[in-house]
């Protein structure tokens, strides 16, 4: 009796506390108070994150994978502190030997990692013997510090050997073909939320860096092409005539057309005859910067007004070795997905000139660059496609820290991937990590959304990155409707594209767009424990029809989706959104005007997780 009581009680004091605030870690209430975030989604008075501009001069050999080049960055502090010292990041040593990793690496792929040659910080030259580089870390204590709203010129020389296998999101494809990711040292964020990003790169979370201005030399030999991040500033003196035509028409074409065939990779006639070549790119207020290069292969491109009220135009790109012939549909749905993003799903116009996928050895998104792997199945090419070219506006367009909130980009491009896929293919349904999810929820494989990327890994870690953010997404859509949906989602990424926004900052502007308070939601599936089960209870016969009464066993809010079966073998499909659960309830009764004799009820769809789905399913006498 005292926990039916108790039970009672809690139920009686829902409404009430639906609406309460959400419980937010000291560190980050400090934001609020310090101005630089505001409690209405906004960026506060004080705001600020720092930024440089970055001058690569590289050199690439593909034969020995050297990567040998100087970085000159003009670093701007504009943080309210003055550094002491300055966080380097040098993600190539992931491979360096002795360097802690999350998952295992070849022995021939680990090495010396990276070597710095040079070290200078405002003329100030550093004994490179004596530096501080633990793994993907190094840090360097100033004598001199960069004073509030100053800035500091570094310049860094340096070398390392590109992995040729342990292909981690970079490294060689095969012979000919690679991808450079991480390529050159580069300084680490400092933020208003925890100084320098400390957290060492060990091969699973991802990543987290300053909006930046890049111009990038690449140098490779004669016959390859390089594809990067940014704009080819120099097309006529790296292409043959013939090649640089071609690519300037596809910028303002819709048709999909070969830059390079197959018989053109073959004749060998693609780049200017110098036995090295130097490729030069521009690219600004991006967050990272990633290249490819391969002298065999193909290269699809077209184009497309992303933006009506402008008229700019995105063009698309697919590049790819030509034996791999499931990437021959691959610029289509490139295409598509650009497409999608910009008229329906988020609804943005893209943000960026150009977008290129590359047929590499991974399944990984860089700001304007795609890495993916060749896949079995056409729809898997779909999916595969649509999810990393989404990474487009999260965490790339909006600036998210991945290594500790996992969740607030990858979960969109989920979410993306099971709206685009079915606009690419119409019989494709996508449902990836819903069972999963549903399998492990409430078990000590599962822990809440809000958990720190950081502390997790396996199951744990791809449940909350990936699927239940993404059904967390789509439930909201689905409560708001599409139009409001996109209001508050606008909102959002009004609020803080080309910033840094934490989860409080995303939570707040969806419920300032929206124009309702959506925490009794946030709370209860990104905050709390439980699991999705929805169950019917009893299906009964009514004057008008029948009442079906759908259980919450579990106390995950999700939609409740009923098929319903008539004697006739007619069907009727009944929906009712999360909104049911928002009081408080533990039952929703859904009502069915009919003549005809219901013969059996099932409960449940593909995108909504249920942990016990046996008392789904009704059967009439």
């Amino acid at each position: 009796m005292r926990h039916l009581f108790l039970f009672a009680c809690l139920l009686s004091t829902l409404p009430a506390l639906a609406q309460q605030p959400l419980p937010v870690p000291r560190n980050l209430q400090a934001t609020f108070a310090k101005g630089t975030r505001a409690e209405s989604g906004l960026p506060g008075p004080n705001y600020w994150q720092n930024t440089a501009d970055y001058d690569l001069n590289v050199t690439f050999d593909p034969t020995t994978r050297r990567m040998a080049g100087t970085v000159a960055i003009n670093y701007q502090n504009n943080s309210p502190d003055s550094l002491r010292q300055l966080w380097f990041k040098l993600y190539p040593n992931l491979y360096k030997r002795g360097a802690p990793r999350a998952r295992a690496i070849s022995p021939e792929d680990i090495g010396e990692g990276v070597t710095i040659s040079a070290l200078t910080i405002n003329g100030e030259v550093f004994d490179v013997k004596k530096l501080a580089i633990e793994a993907t870390n190094l840090t360097v204590p100033l004598r001199r510090a960069i004073g509030v709203r100053q800035a500091a010129t570094v310049r860094v020389t340096y070398s390392y050997v590109l992995n040729k296998g342990s292909h981690q999101r970079t490294g060689e494809v095969e012979p000919g073909a690679a991808f450079l990711a991480y390529f050159f040292p580069r300084i680490a964020v400092y933020d208003d939320i925890d100084g320098w990003n400390k957290q060492p790169y060990t091969g699973d979370q991802e990543f987290y860096n300053d909006f930046c201005n890049f111009r990038a030399a690449i140098t490779v030999p004669k016959n390859f092409v390089v594809w990067a991040t940014g704009d080819l500033k120099n097309a006529d003196q790296v292409l043959t005539k013939k090649y640089a035509q071609r690519l300037q028409d596809a910028e303002s074409k819709d048709a999909v057309a070969f830059v390079i065939n197959t018989e053109d990779a073959k004749r060998r006639d693609i780049t200017a005859p110098n036995a090295q070549n130097t490729w030069r790119f521009e690219a600004r207020n991006v967050t990272d910067f990633a290249f490819a290069t391969a002298d065999h292969y193909v290269w699809q491109s077209t184009s497309l007004v992303v933006d009506p009220a402008t008229k700019r135009r995105t063009r698309v790109d697919a590049v790819y070795n030509p034996k791999h012939k499931d990437f021959e549909e691959v610029i289509d749905f490139s295409r598509k997905t650009v497409e999608a993003m910009s008229y329906t799903f988020p609804k943005w116009p893209f943000p960026y000139a150009h977008e290129t996928v590359f047929d590499g050895l991974d399944q990984m998104e860089y700001p304007m660059m795609v890495n993916d792997n060749p896949t079995e199945t056409r729809k898997d090419a779909i999916e595969l496609t649509d999810h990393e070219i989404f990474h487009t506006m999260f965490p790339f367009y909006m600036g998210i820290n991945e290594t500790k909130y996992g969740w607030m980009d990858e979960g969109w491009a989920t979410i993306g991937e099971w709206l685009i896929s079915p606009i690419i293919d119409p019989k494709i349904v996508d449902d990836y990590g819903v069972a999963r999810y549903g399998t492990h929820a409430a078990t000590e494989n599962d822990a809440p959304i809000v958990t720190l990327s950081t502390q997790q890994s396996g199951v744990p870690f791809f449940l909350n990155s990936y699927p239940k953010p993404g059904m967390g997404y789509l439930y909201v859509k689905d409560l708001l409707g599409d139009e409001l949906f996109t209001k508050a989602l606008h909102t959002y990424i009004r609020n803080w594209n080309g910033k840094h926004p934490m989860p409080y900052d995303f939570f707040n502007s969806m419920n300032a767009g929206a124009g309702r308070n959506l925490n009794w939601f946030w709370q209860r599936w990104f905050f709390d424990d439980g699991y999705p089960d929805l169950a019917i209870a009893s299906v009964t016969k009514t004057a008008p029809g029948y009442d079906i009464l759908v259980q919450a066993k579990g106390s995950k809010p999700v939609p409740v989706d009923l098929t319903v079966t008539f004697a006739d073998n007619t069907t009727q499909q009944i929906h009712r959104t999360i909104g049911v659960w928002e009081s408080g309830a533990t039952s929703v009764t859904v009502p069915v005007a009919t003549k005809q004799p219901v013969t059996r009820v099932t409960l449940g769809s593909t995108l909504v997780s249920d942990s016990f789905p046996k008392d789904n399913v009704w059967e009439g006498k």
